[in-house]
């Protein structure tokens, strides 16, 4: 069972605290780290699935093959769950689901975004502390993991107090408490004597958040220690800056932080996209430098991981679980989520079809005029072709399309999110397929295996 008097912990945070943070994280000094929030309708239609190729557990989306959450045994008595919700039904089932594989499960009930808060979840349940009681009561009955809580601060100090006794008399173990309102943001003072009360009345650990900013070396995580009168302390920003914050011997080159980070990455297959905010946040000013333009205008694994001298780790790696047939995003197919599937042909005719096994990635394009389907448009007009029609097939939530052009069809053998993506995909087969776009480009970009 966690015990959190004395630890560090990682915080939640969105988009940041995936897998290879939360490693990079441990690896460093921190004591427990916390999942990015994860609503519970998302788990509710995901299935739990043992990757053998990577190790992990993961939990995936039913209906696109995505993957929610991925964990592994060397987090599994650190690792929180961190749960955006409200309701205590949808909540006790998703912790049911999970608690074999995380340490503890906790409740936002601090998150100011508005996607939260209109859902009535995150900082909502401030306003509905019965609402929160019921959450977290429901929760404590139902599970054998340890239950707690994340909160801002009420404008009131006596209004916190209040509501943290009320959330406390639940039964959780353990209560964050960020000093910031839901109002306020990171330019504004953290309360830290309003998370000193609290941790004088109430009898249940109290962790404080929302020092980053006075918080450059692991010496200031004692400062802050003391000045919120908290043993258990919650890092956000001042580790997502630079994760060896929780070094007690002090942090390490930002270099050496991202190439660790980056190995974790490829080790174990996070979504390049999700790899490149985890480093841009690290780079922060430094993306205005040569390496740092570099990197932004890289999209795959391979192309971050080569401007850190990896590449080639990188490459040995993927080809590697290819062999070892790992789903990739190229895979997923309407029903199937094995985590092993057959290789499938990189190319070939399917009837009257050209097809590719091509994905579409947004982010490859800087501008609207460079979009595959504005290309083929161009084209088809400039060469008398007619207008490209476009057929699109859905399954589940997965979308596939044909577009004729000249009355010859083309396709992508990629399943993708939405019509819009689809159809890219096709549009991007067929400019390769007439020339107009090289397989080298395409394979450069990570469009084409």
């Amino acid at each position: 069972m966690l015990i959190y008097e004395g630890k560090n912990v990682l915080a939640p945070m969105v988009r940041i605290g995936t897998l290879p943070m939360r490693l990079l994280a441990l690896d460093y000094g921190a004591d427990i780290v916390y999942c990015e929030e994860l609503i519970d309708w998302k788990l509710l239609r995901s299935v739990r699935k043992e990757n053998v190729v990577l190790g992990t557990i993961d939990y995936i989306d039913k209906t696109d093959g995505t993957v929610v959450f991925r964990t592994t045994s060397r987090e599994k008595d650190k690792v929180v769950f961190q749960l955006g919700t409200c309701s205590a039904e949808r909540a006790v089932k998703v912790a049911q689901m999970l608690e074999k594989d995380v340490a503890a499960i906790d409740v936002n009930m601090g998150c100011p975004k508005k996607f939260s808060v209109d859902g009535g979840m995150g900082a909502a349940l401030l306003s509905k502390p019965e609402k929160a009681f019921e959450i977290l009561s429901s929760l404590v009955k139902a599970v054998n993991v340890p239950v707690t809580c994340k909160i801002r601060v009420l404008p009131s100090l006596d209004e916190t107090v209040e509501l943290c006794k009320i959330l406390e008399s639940s039964g959780i173990m353990a209560i964050a408490v960020h000093g910031r309102t839901k109002e306020e943001r990171q330019q504004h003072a953290n309360r830290n004597d309003v998370i000193q009360a609290v941790a004088k009345n109430l009898k249940i650990p109290v962790i404080a958040n929302g020092g980053s900013k006075e918080i450059e070396s692991y010496e200031d995580i004692a400062k802050f220690r003391e000045n919120t009168g908290c043993s258990c302390i919650m890092l956000a920003r001042a580790a997502e800056w630079n994760c060896s914050i929780f070094r007690a011997e002090g942090k390490l080159p930002l270099d050496e932080v991202i190439k660790s980070y980056l190995k974790y990455a490829v080790d174990f297959d996070n979504a390049p996209a999700n790899t490149k905010y985890c480093i841009q946040n690290m780079l922060r000013e430094l993306q205005e430098t040569p390496r740092g333009k570099k990197f932004l205008e890289a999209q795959t694994l391979e192309q971050m991981c080569s401007l850190w001298d990896m590449g080639e780790y990188c490459r040995q790696k993927q080809q590697e679980y290819r062999k070892l047939g790992l789903l990739t995003r190229r895979d997923v197919v309407p029903g199937s989520l094995e985590p092993i599937l057959k290789r499938r042909k990189v190319e070939e005719e399917n009837g009257e079809v050209f097809e590719l096994q091509c994905a579409f990635f947004r982010s490859v394009y800087l501008s609207d005029v460079d979009l595959p389907k504005t290309r083929l448009l161009v084209h088809a007009k400039r060469n008398g072709l007619g207008q490209p029609q476009y057929q699109t097939q859905q399954e589940d939530k997965l979308f596939k399309s044909v577009v004729t052009v000249n009355k010859k069809k083309y396709s992508s053998s990629c399943w993708e999110k939405n019509k819009r993506w689809a159809e890219q995909g096709a549009a991007l087969v067929c400019l390769c397929a007439l020339g107009i776009v090289s397989r080298e480009d395409l394979i450069k970009n990570g469009s084409l295996c």
